[in-house]
């Protein structure tokens, strides 16, 4: 499971790098968006609130998993956990969060991979 491990640890790490590339691109083009909408009060501030939300959550989601995926790699007992979460959110995302956090949640709920985990804790101790 070590091995299973390690790949759930890299593709969050860069589904993480990815989603925060995303997060600044969707930031720029919907501020570049609310140029073309200037004069109109509606649309001005439904951009304005899009160009702030959507990247505050991809850039955070994004954030999470690459952390918990740095961790995943180091073996942290709290690295588990995070990716254990933050894969049941990224099942929503169909079709491909759902199938990383298929694998993931197989991955990191296996018996042999919390043993894995727990003799880090203890190392760690």
């Amino acid at each position: 499971m070590k091995k299973h491990v390690t790949i759930v640890g890299a593709i969050h790490i860069g589904f993480g790098i990815l989603g925060l590339i995303a997060a600044l691109a969707v930031f720029f083009i919907l501020n570049f968006a609310r140029g073309f909408v200037e004069g109109e009060e509606v649309p001005n501030m439904v951009l304005k609130v899009l160009s702030i939300s959507v990247p505050l959550l991809v850039g955070f989601m994004s954030t999470l998993g690459l952390v918990g995926g740095i961790g995943l790699l180091s073996h942290y007992p709290w690295a588990r956990y995070l990716i254990i979460v933050v894969a049941a959110l990224g099942c929503l995302n169909i079709p491909i969060g759902t199938l990383k956090g298929v694998y993931s949640l197989w991955v990191l709920l296996q018996d042999d991979t919390i043993k894995l985990f727990e003799n880090k804790q203890i190392i760690a101790q």
